[in-house]
């Protein structure tokens, strides 16, 4: 089992590394540590916060045997959209990972044991005669290859709006990328959720139920469906004051645009909130922003709780002394129980 295997354990040399070790998935969860706890973890975060990454150093081993063991629990949790919301946020994990490795600098900081190239990925999802580098940062990607995998992926994306040659989309880099994204999920979603023996489900039944209690408070939250930013909660203001001074972590980003688009606003408000001027250059903000929006899978803002976890939660007022949510702080000043000049 290499790094590289645990950095990205959907691809086929992962699989392989797992087949080859003779690793009995039904003996890793009976006997419970660490790949299991990683398992738990790559859910929950899945489900609640958007990203799968580590908050702790984990081995080689643990994280590679985690993403099976994931896979097991998110089957067996029976929470509308979880498979959705897991497979997006296992898919922006390696993007994130991926659009590194490919970059050259980070090449050269890294070693070829731990980097991914962009030829090995595209030859892992048999992409390989379908992507041609065209110059210029470009690249052209067949026809029937761009189609299944831009679908999903909204307007902007229609063929329509590409020139089309001789069977063939003329794609940027980083558009490329977002297809490759789009890849990842449906590699992750595919065959969820699974049937899962019975002596496996009951050795994870304690693990199910934990992660059940932690997502109970998520999922009783509601969409508000009204874009009125005088009276987001202090948390939200300065989380957007932030992300116009380009100061937003990775938790907070979540939490600010799970909060957005909960109010059904638009992705265009949302920009405009942000200070964005340029529309054309924020494909990775649409992409998130549309993607936490997105019909049957849509992920609640975090709770209060978590928020002061993650150090997101800002200015506390005297309101936010006796909510749990800042959803329901948001309820409680649109329905006018405190002035929003409070």
């Amino acid at each position: 089992m290499q790094s590289l295997h645990a950095r990205y354990p959907f691809l086929g040399a992962s699989r392989d590394a797992v087949e080859q070790a003779d690793v009995d998935l039904a003996a890793v969860v009976r006997e419970g540590g660490a790949p299991v706890d990683r398992g738990v973890e790559r859910v929950e975060r899945a489900l609640v916060a958007g990203s799968v990454a580590p908050q702790t150093r984990w081995g080689t081993r643990a994280e590679l045997l985690s993403y099976p063991v994931a896979r097991v629990l998110v089957s067996l949790l029976d929470v509308p959209g979880a498979v959705e919301k897991y497979a997006r946020a296992e898919a922006t994990q390696a993007y994130e990972r991926f659009t590194d490795d490919f970059d050259e600098d980070a090449q050269l900081k890294s070693t070829a044991e731990d980097t991914l190239g962009l030829d090995a990925l595209l030859a892992d999802f048999d992409l390989a005669g379908d992507v041609e580098p065209t110059g210029d940062g470009r690249f052209s990607v067949a026809v029937g290859a761009y189609l299944r995998l831009a679908a999903p992926l909204g307007d902007d994306w229609r063929l329509a709006t590409r020139a089309l040659h001789d069977g063939r989309v003329d794609v940027r880099r980083r558009e490329l990328y977002d297809l490759l994204r789009e890849a990842v999920r449906r590699r992750v979603a595919d065959g969820l959720p699974l049937s899962v023996p019975e002596p496996i489900a009951g050795a994870l039944s304690g693990e199910v139920e934990r992660l059940r209690e932690s997502l109970s408070a998520v999922e009783s939250t509601r969409d508000v469906d009204t874009f009125a930013p005088e009276s987001f909660p202090p948390c939200v203001q300065a989380l957007a004051e932030r992300g116009r001074n380009g100061e937003l972590g990775d938790t907070g980003r979540f939490a600010l645009l799970s909060f957005l688009a909960s109010t059904g606003a638009p992705f265009e408000q949302v920009a405009a909130l942000l200070g964005v001027r340029d529309l054309d250059a924020a494909d990775d903000l649409r992409y998130q922003y549309e993607r936490l929006a997105g019909d049957g899978a849509q992920f609640a803002p975090p709770s209060c709780e978590t928020m002061q976890a993650n150090d997101d939660c800002h200015d506390p007022d005297d309101l936010c002394a006796s909510i749990g949510h800042p959803l329901a702080y948001y309820e409680k000043r649109l329905a006018g129980d405190v002035p929003a000049d409070d």
